[in-house]
């Protein structure tokens, strides 16, 4: 479906003051290229300039037949024919035939003019291309000026070289893909540098004839009568050994086929499904290619059948206007453009589609009668038939700003879909229009009309098409009268300009219906203007400030200030959108949301914009509900107005009540009225019932109005539980913020006082919920001032909730250091450290019995336990580290760093490095340690430790260490005790001979002699 709205995108229109009839027309470079009739002249006219004047003119070699020129490298080329024989030549430094007496230099391809060109300044240069079959059609690429030429069954790609005199260097060429005009002065800084092409592909085509070409980046197209294939040349640094074939398939069937008329079925087939089009395609080695080899995929085939229908006869039906069409934006590289279109064209319809990043058709434009030629441009398709200029607007933006911003179709920006419906905006007549062209902004129309009359011509057209039986027709006389013939530069006008006019236009449909369809597609049409715009102005602007010359220039003001002009007509559409989406359907008043955001209109201003009508006060858009319910989910720093945020109740609590907890929870309600509020939330709570989320909002108001009574009896009203549950509903009640920049609320200062078990409690469950992250919390606590206490409750807490492994290492590590910390302030520092103000919410035999990461204590243990000489929150962190350390979890080595700054000359320093060290299975190293300072616990940790495979340290360690230590010490009663039992031990478990080996060479055989008799008995009845 076509949209037709009545806007005006043509400006003025100019006739160029051409002296003898126009053959063929092109433009480039800021001028217009004119063959005369008879093909053997060509003229160029400025068209930057009043008046089109004549820049210069000069003389071909041959009847032209086709002319294209190219930007980069600011050359025509063409293909000519003389003699029967067709060639195909380029022309460069064109500009200079402006000279009297110029001169004109012609060589062949490869071959540069090094003596006269070097004695005698530049000239212009024609360069003879030879081929080895006719040429057909011919292209340049807009993004390398490189040649792409179209014969009956190859195609032929040259690169363009630029060759300096004095190092012959090749040099990247200018970037002119804004189409910016070439002046004289341009060419002449680059007075000693030759253009030259170099052959660099050979692709032969088997199955169909090529009759149009296009080039763009890479990018190959060719269009036959009713056919359009597009390819994709790279080049591969693999070389190739296996030749491939340069001869095209022989089509066996061609022969039998003569007789026949075949008409082709229908068929379209996209990216890699292309190469199932049964056009055979193989490539011929060139001997120039770097060291690697050219390779292609296939990219878009599209086949037609021909269509009786809308006057067009089966000869007139076929494709025409091909052309590959590059976009650049402000982050592509200069030889890469971020979107490649492709558009070509029947009489009766229009095809536009990309190519890059996947390939799908964006466009199918509907001609209302038959289309001779069309161009498209960055902003506009343009398109001729036999007696109009028409209009259509193009989508290429919108493809070119979701590869810029990845952030477009997200709830933070918007952009309308690249497949939105075009419309034609206008309808200009003009009488005989035969071919038309652009540059910038510029239109370039030529028109031969007879005299006979349009109408004439419509009506004889009708008569021939509608007669049902074979007539014989007359052969028409020849007017004596002859030709007329023009040559018409018509302007656009800006898109700002034309911007405006859609806006104004679009009122129209405001004051009939707000939610008309076609109000958002012609505000939609305009955004994709503005967006074009900006996309020139903002690589305008990208080039201009690489340039450290042209930084102070008039040039780059304007384009700064026209900028700036877009930008904010940008936000001004993005205004209309909004309201428009707001006031639509459910299907699309999520759009809202990023149309305002994009506008940069306040909350305030966005609510005036919506206020509902006198006649249905309470009547809200589901649009404008959408953003106000997702603006407040945001953690923003901007605080409502109390009238602002009051409104805001009042709208929730008439369309939406069940949101009005969301709503107050929210940051940007901080200077809402509370008793006010509170009134609303008790109507809402007589509605629905009592809800705990509901209750504890219900509470927060009641803490703004200071009446702490109220509060506590509300906050008592649940089960800490069921509180917990409400915060899971609406963790904003606790916590407001971003990532880092996480703050408390006042409800959460108040439960540290009041109720700190509770607020750990949600705390957890928040995080095992993905509410917060534990950084998040952390902050928070730090803000509370809770670091010490609060904090260390809620990892304890989480050390019992959590089941991920990277959170319960990280929190066994902070656990351990606190607790490690805490032994360190002993008593002779306590004024240097703040004691803490409340007891644990856990105390050790708490975690003990619910917390698996903390084991029960050894039993030796206790006897190691220090006398009750400290403070007790010093007893509790002993008790919790050594509970940590016999759990099963704690990474020895991880908590080894922290243990050096703990002395072993206290008992708790002692006894932690004791059980590291048992952790570490450095048995043999604890006994000896044990028996230093504590012997009476060592049949306890031998009892406990040294059991199954550690069994013979018995008596490989603990026996012979004890039979020393007794010998040398003076007080030998516990070592006595502690020899006995291991003997005991021992003569259990070894045979009388391996007993008799273990017993020392001094030592008393009445003291040994009843443990080898127990050896001797138990061995015995084993």
């Amino acid at each position: 479906m076509v949209h037709v709205y009545n806007c005006h995108p043509y400006a003025s229109q100019q006739i160029v003051q051409v002296e003898q009839e126009p053959g063929l027309v092109c433009c480039g470079g800021g001028a217009l290229f004119v063959v005369t009739t008879g093909g053997c002249k060509v003229e160029a006219y400025s068209l930057d300039l009043v008046g089109c004047p004549l820049i210069c003119r000069f003389a071909t070699m041959g009847t032209v037949r086709s002319i294209q020129h190219s930007n980069i490298g600011d050359y025509l080329v063409t293909i000519e024919e003389k003699n029967s024989t067709t060639y195909l030549r380029a022309y460069t430094n064109w500009r200079y035939q402006a000279e009297e007496k110029a001169r004109v230099g012609v060589r062949l391809l490869g071959h540069l003019l090094r003596g006269a060109s070097q004695r005698g300044g530049v000239q212009m240069e024609i360069i003879e291309i030879p081929l080895s079959e006719r040429p057909v059609a011919v292209a340049c690429c807009s993004v390398t000026g490189d040649l792409l030429v179209g014969c009956d069954k190859t195609l032929v790609l040259f690169t363009l070289r630029r060759q300096n005199q004095q190092n012959l260097n090749m040099q990247q060429p200018s970037s002119t893909q804004l189409n910016s005009s070439q002046s004289i002065d341009q060419t002449t800084h680059q007075s000693w540098s030759f253009l030259d092409f170099e052959r660099s592909a050979i692709l032969h085509v088997a199955g169909t004839k090529p009759k149009q070409v296009a080039l763009c980046a890479g990018y190959v197209a060719m269009q036959a009568d009713l056919e359009v294939l597009v390819l994709k040349l790279d080049t591969t640094p693999e070389p190739n050994d296996l030749e491939e074939s340069s001869e095209a398939p022989r089509n066996d069937q061609a022969d039998d086929q003569t007789d026949f008329l075949l008409i082709p079925r229908h068929q379209e087939l996209l990216g890699e499904r292309a190469k199932d089009c049964n056009v055979p395609i193989s490539i011929e080695k060139t001997g120039l290619e770097d060291g690697g080899r050219n390779t292609f995929s296939y990219v878009l085939f599209r086949r037609f059948t021909p269509d009786y229908f809308q006057g067009c006869s089966v000869e007139e039906t076929h494709l025409h206007s091909l052309k590959l069409h590059p976009l650049f934006t402000s982050q592509s590289p200069v030889d890469e453009p971020t979107c490649v279109f492709c558009f070509f064209s029947l009489p009766t319809a229009g095809y536009l589609y990309s190519l890059k990043g996947g390939v799908e058709l964006l466009s199918a434009y509907q001609y209302p009668e038959k289309v001779l030629e069309a161009v498209l441009t960055d902003h506009l398709l343009h398109v001729v038939t036999k007696s109009a200029l028409q209009c259509f607007t193009v989508r290429c933006a919108a493809v070119a700003a979701r590869f810029e911003d990845p952030y477009i179709d997200t709830t933070m920006r918007a952009c309308p879909p690249s497949t939105l419906e075009v419309c034609a905006l206008r309808i200009q007549l003009f009488i005989g229009l035969q071919s038309v062209c652009a540059y910038g902004r510029h239109v370039i129309l030529l028109s031969t009309a007879d005299t006979e009359t349009p109408e004439e011509t419509e009506r004889n057209t009708q008569r021939r098409s509608l007669s049902k039986k074979w007539m014989i027709s007359t052969p028409k006389e020849s007017n004596p009268v002859g030709h007329g013939w023009n040559l018409y530069v018509v302007d656009t006008v800006s898109p700002l300009t034309l911007y405006k006019e859609m806006v104004e236009y679009s009122q129209h449909y405001a004051q009939t219906n707000l939610q008309a369809q076609c109000l958002w597609h012609l505000l939609s049409e305009a955004h994709l203007l503005l967006r074009a715009a900006l996309l020139q102005s903002s690589l305008q602007q990208h080039q201009s400030n690489g340039d450290p010359a042209d930084s102070h220039s008039e040039a780059q003001v304007i384009v700064q200030t026209d900028g700036q002009e877009l930008e904010e007509a940008l936000r001004e559409n993005c205004a209309q959108l909004g309201d428009c989406f707001s006031r639509g359907s459910h299907r699309s008043c999520h759009l809202a949301l990023p149309y305002y955001r994009m506008s940069g209109l306040s909350v305030s201003d966005v609510m005036a914009r919506n206020r509902p009508q006198p006649a249905d006060p309470h009547s809200y858009n589901p649009g404008f509900l959408f953003y106000l319910k997702h603006y407040l989910l945001e953690e923003t720093d901007q605080h409502l107005s109390q009238e602002a945020a009051d409104e805001l109740i009042d709208i929730f609590s008439q369309t939406e009540p069940s949101q009005l907890i969301n709503v107050c929870a929210s940051p940007t309600m901080i200077n809402v009225n509370p008793s006010r509020t509170l009134r609303i939330l008790q109507h809402l709570e007589d509605t629905i019932g009592v809800s705990v989320a509901l209750t504890i909002t219900m509470a927060t108001m009641l803490l703004r109005l200071d009446d702490l009574s109220q509060y506590t009896q509300l906050m008592e009203r649940h089960a800490e539980m069921v509180l917990v549950y409400g915060f899971i509903e609406e963790p904003r009640l606790l916590l407001q913020g971003g990532d880092t920049n996480i703050y408390p609320t006042a409800l959460t200062q108040q439960m540290v006082k009041s109720q700190p078990g509770v607020l750990v409690a949600a705390m957890v469950a928040l995080h095992e919920n993905n509410k917060i992250y534990l950084e998040q919390v952390d902050v928070m606590f730090k803000v509370l001032g809770c670091e010490h206490s609060l904090q260390v409750d809620f990892w304890e807490a989480m050390l019992m909730a959590s089941s991920q492994d990277a959170v319960i290492q990280e929190l066994l590590f902070r656990l351990s250091s606190v607790y490690i910390d805490r032994l360190m302030q002993t008593n002779s520092d306590k004024l240097q450290h703040k004691p803490l103000a409340r007891r644990s919410l856990k105390s050790a035999d708490d975690l003990i019995n619910s917390c698996t990461h903390y084991g029960a204590l050894y039993p030796w243990l206790t006897v190691l336990s220090p006398p009750h000489t400290t403070s007790s929150q010093h007893q509790e962190a002993f008790y919790k580290m050594q509970s940590l350390l016999c759990g099963p979890s704690l990474s020895v080595t991880s908590v080894t760093p922290l243990l050096e700054s703990l002395s072993e000359k206290t008992i708790w320093g002692f006894s932690l490095h004791l059980l590291c060290a048992t952790r570490r299975e450095q048995y043999g190293y604890s006994i000896e340690k044990l028996l230093d300072r504590c012997p009476q616990a060592i049949i306890a940790y031998a009892n406990h430790h040294l059991q199954d495979t550690y069994m013979a340290l018995w008596w490989q360690k603990l026996l012979p260490e004890l039979c020393s230590r007794t010998r040398t010490a003076t007080d030998n009663s516990i070592l006595l005790a502690a020899l006995k039992e291991t003997l005991v031990v021992v003569a259990m478990e070894t045979s009388p001979a391996e007993f008799l080996e273990l017993v020392p060479d001094d030592g008393t055989a009445s003291y040994f002699l009843p443990h080898l008799l127990t050896c001797s008995q138990t061995h015995l009845l084993a």
